[in-house]
Order: C-alpha cells, then sequence, then structure tokens
C-alpha cells in the first residue's frame, strides 16, 4: 500500500528498552512472565514520573517499534497464504508501530525499571508505563453525576 508520510502525530520517547534481543529474528512472539529480566531506561527528567508505580506488581509498558514496517493491510504470520488483516493480529507491522505488554513488575531503582514479560528488540524506544488497568484505582474524586 502506499501511504503518505505519517506527520499528524508527535511523540515524546521517555527513555529506551533493553532486552537480550538483538534482532526481530531473536525476539519471541509473545513476552512471558516468567522471560528474562528486562530494563526499562528512562530519561533522567522523568526519574519523579515513576512514584507510585512500585505499588502495581504488574504494569503496562508502550514501545514504538521503529523497525517495522507500516504499510500491510493483510499479512500471512503463517506464510501458508492464508491472510489476516493487520487489526486482527498482534504483529509489529502496523500502520503506528505501537507495542503494548503487560508486564511483571520486578523492581526500580533510580530511572530503571526491572520487568518480565517483553517481547521487542533491545534499543526499542520507550513510549510510556502505565498501572495495570485490572489493579488501578482511581486517585481522583469521582466525577458529579450530571
Amino acid at each position: 500500500m502506499q501511504l503518505a508520510p505519517p506527520d499528524d502525530a508527535r511523540l515524546r520517547f521517555i527513555g529506551r528498552i533493553r532486552t537480550p534481543w538483538p534482532d526481530r529474528a531473536a525476539c519471541p512472539r509473545q513476552g512471558s512472565p516468567d522471560g528474562p529480566e528486562c530494563r526499562l531506561e528512562l530519561d533522567p527528567c522523568w526519574h519523579a514520573a515513576l512514584a507510585g508505580l512500585a505499588a502495581y506488581p504488574a504494569i503496562e509498558v508502550l514501545y514504538w517499534l521503529d523497525r517495522s514496517r507500516r504499510d500491510l493491510v493483510v499479512q500471512c504470520p503463517a506464510s501458508d497464504g492464508r491472510g489476516f488483516g493487520t487489526f486482527a493480529l498482534r504483529s509489529p507491522v502496523r500502520p503506528n508501530p505501537i507495542g503494548t505488554a503487560l508486564v511483571r513488575l520486578v523492581g526500580i531503582a533510580g530511572g530503571v525499571v526491572t520487568v518480565r514479560g517483553l517481547d521487542c528488540v533491545d534499543g526499542t524506544p520507550l513510549l510510556d508505563l502505565k498501572p495495570d488497568r485490572a489493579l488501578f484505582t482511581p486517585k481522583a474524586p469521582p466525577k458529579a453525576a450530571p
């Protein structure tokens, strides 16, 4: 598919992800909660944003799949001729290559968050961190009824 260059969103990377996998071929297809420890190395300006995150045993990691193609509408993941729409897959090949993983939080030291359960290439840009939505309780008071 021929697409115009993406230019309608601006993202700010908050750090880099360190994993044992040097390239996509070495990455697991899906992360595992008992997989190897990986490090989320945040830029110094974001270290204070980690306050309170250690209270959650699981967090969601959003990352930018910077080495992925962005132009496939249909993919054949098993190479058997059966095509699936990109949005029906968890393939890194997407129009906006945002990866997301629910990972087990191992610890936080300084600006480094150690986790288990990732499936991305070493050096992948880090977009955001969030508590696991199933474990999160809102900090703000409830909204008033209309």
